[in-house]
């Protein structure tokens, strides 16, 4: 999903119909500060969603908009594979 500072894309792995890993393909990463600010919150979004088994997350305080995108791929991620 594009964001105001580039796009957020993820995949997810299904195993026996549930979320078994999440890797976050493409996110904003072309100044320091966007580095800075994903190196904590892809893994609080990754942890996060894991943990609900859903896009249904708290955005990280700081990443609003890594985290829209975030929840916004994850959640047509899930579509695709028939999750909710």
């Amino acid at each position: 999903m594009d964001t105001r500072y580039g796009p957020v894309q993820v995949r997810i792995d299904v195993s026996g119909g549930r979320i078994s890993k999440i890797d976050v393909l493409q996110y904003p990463n072309g100044m320091q500060r966007d580095q800075d600010i994903n190196s904590y919150a892809l893994p609080v979004l990754n942890q996060e969603a894991l943990a609900a088994q859903s896009a249904q997350i708290d955005a990280v305080s700081g990443a609003t908009y890594t985290s829209d995108g975030y929840t916004q791929s994850l959640q047509s991620a899930l579509d695709r594979a028939g999750l909710k």
